[in-house]
């Protein structure tokens, strides 16, 4: 009784913060924007951004993988370290967390713009860039840095990169050594002992990791925004539109709803995973 006392603060929290919101989304979801009766119109759109929330998962998707294949040797890294050091390293890697996500992403379209710093070095060394079939005698161009996909999966990985180490990091640094000099004894190569030893029972930390950055990257709008073109329009660009600039918000709400059942599944998924593997391990 006691126990539930004390919960009672978080369930209003709860109640309040979540599931109020989420039944209001679910509200303008199934009504009207004009009339405010009840409708299906707005899901049934869905059909048209479909190409948006396919774009959408596979950048967040590829910016998840990368960010594992940074994250693993860093957070390997730091389990490894002595125990003084790591509290060192780690406030490094959470020390970009620190500023403003405004800020970071601007602070790499200073770095990539057309008149950013990279291409204010490049000229400055006298390096010429031309577009494809432009005629040599223009003047050179600046490199293509920004307003493509892949400067938006760049800031998606900078911003999020943190995301996947600490998952990562907590899971590695609590695999008992005993483990990989048990292993070394037996014969294993280090190669081997990383393979079958230490990656498996890494396996709910990369799937934790890749949930905490896929889930942010997916709704992503403003890294888009600045860094990537009118070809690289995301869901989030298109939910912000419609709240913002096309003012219907009903039609917001429902593809909010619809990314949220996404998240959702994809989620469960990979929980699923993890929990097949613990019980593996066990």
């Amino acid at each position: 009784m006691k126990n539930k006392a004390l919960a009672a603060p978080y369930l209003v929290w709860m109640a309040i913060f979540t599931v109020v919101p989420l039944g209001i989304v679910i509200w303008f979801s199934f009504t009207d924007s004009i009339t405010g009766a009840f409708t299906f119109d707005n899901i049934s759109r869905m059909g048209t951004y479909l190409p948006i929330f396919l774009k959408s998962i596979w950048l967040a998707i590829l910016s998840s993988l990368i960010c594992l294949v940074i994250g693993y040797p860093v957070a390997y890294c730091l389990a490894s370290a002595a125990p003084e050091r790591q509290r060192f390293l780690y406030m490094l890697v959470m020390l970009p967390m620190c500023m403003s996500f405004l800020l970071r992403t601007l602070a790499w379209v200073a770095l990539l713009d057309d008149t950013g710093i990279i291409n204010g070095v490049v000229t400055s060394l006298g390096l010429q860039c031309y577009h494809s079939g432009a005629p040599t005698s223009l003047a050179p161009q600046p490199l293509p840095l920004i307003r493509t996909d892949g400067a938006v999966v760049l800031g998606m990985v900078y911003n999020y990169l943190p995301y996947m180490i600490m998952p990562l990091y907590t899971v590695l640094v609590k695999l008992d050594p005993r483990l990989t000099e048990a292993a070394e004894d037996l014969g294993c190569t280090p190669a081997q002992v990383f393979g079958q030893v230490t990656l498996p029972l890494s396996v709910p930390g990369i799937i934790s990791g890749f949930t905490m950055v896929f889930v942010p990257a997916v709704s992503t709008f403003y890294i888009s925004q600045k860094m990537g073109s009118a070809g690289t329009t995301l869901i989030g660009d298109v939910i912000e539109s419609q709240f913002k600039a096309a003012y219907n918000p009903n039609l917001g709400a429902a593809l909010s709803l619809v990314l949220m059942v996404m998240v959702l599944v994809c989620i469960a998924v990979m929980n699923r995973f993890s929990d097949e593997e613990e019980v593996a391990t066990i």
